[in-house]
């Protein structure tokens, strides 16, 4: 019984959206699920999917708080 977690940030794909949606969710666990049963033969029904949303002043990547890591990357390519 494969159990997958993804993790995402808890912001939209969109400017007007504060989350992932219920619909983008939904697609998550249909291609997760279809892609453990199509490479490994494990069924659907004992596929688990657990999709954990992360605050994004939970997260960071090059030392920085993941916001401010953007913002450097975005005023360094803003002076390019």
């Amino acid at each position: 019984m494969p159990i997958v977690t993804i993790q995402v940030t808890r912001e939209g794909t969109a400017p007007d959206r504060q989350s992932v949606t219920a619909e983008e969710k939904a697609a998550l666990i249909k291609g997760v699920s279809e892609l453990l049963l199509n490479v490994l033969n494990k069924p659907l029904e004992s596929t688990f999917v657990v999709i954990e949303e992360v605050e994004t002043d939970n997260w960071g990547w090059g030392g920085l708080p993941a916001l401010e890591y953007r913002r450097q990357i975005a005023a360094m390519k803003k002076d390019l």
